[in-house]
């Protein structure tokens, strides 16, 4: 699929604003699977498609999480995780897009997973990092990305748990499993 046609087809489910942070998510996607050496055709369709539910029903999406058997713990859990699973199953069905890889880049691309593939980090990295964001400590993962990609989701991952931790809301399982293999591997 062409990056026109993709765009195209996201930008009916998205806000402006939205939409022009896809955009900023692409280009980082690209930037860094070259950096990287993750594939940059799926980084970049990957990256257009992350946000595809984003705007779905609450209900919808709980529905779609239950009735498809998707890990029904993701119910006791800040909302905001939901679009990224129901996501990845609604761009394979809707869209025809079969491949795993990129699917999967979507299906984690807001809470990780302990073993993240390179095309899976740098969406990860690259919805954090686009340049449209603007919050502190945005800058300092900017910094590190350029560097090492695993540094970079080390900062971002400590940000964004210090900041549930601050407001009192639990952490996915999952997002403590990507952190902790993150250390682990940097330990070997």
């Amino acid at each position: 699929m062409n990056r026109e046609k993709a765009l195209g087809m996201v930008k009916e489910h998205l806000t402006e604003h939205r939409y022009i942070h896809t955009c900023g998510v692409m280009e980082t996607s690209i930037e860094l699977a070259k950096r990287y050496g993750a594939d940059e055709k799926k980084a970049e369709i990957a990256a257009i498609f992350h946000d595809y539910a984003k705007f779905r029903d609450k209900e919808e999406m709980q529905t779609i999480i239950v009735e498809e058997k998707l890990d029904q713990e993701l119910l006791l859990y800040n909302s905001e995780l939901w679009h990224a699973p129901v996501g990845a199953l609604l761009v394979e069905r809707e869209v025809g897009i079969q491949d795993e890889d990129i699917l999967n880049a979507i299906r984690y691309h807001t809470s990780g997973k302990e073993e993240m593939t390179i095309l899976d980090k740098v969406i990860y990295l690259a919805d954090y990092i686009e340049p449209n964001r603007q919050f502190p400590g945005v800058e300092e993962v900017r910094e590190l990305a350029k560097e090492s990609l695993d540094q970079g989701l080390l900062k971002a991952l400590q940000n964004t748990m210090t900041f549930l931790m601050k407001k009192n809301q639990a952490i996915y399982p999952d997002t403590f499993r990507f952190y902790n293999g993150l250390i682990l591997n940097k330990r070997r």
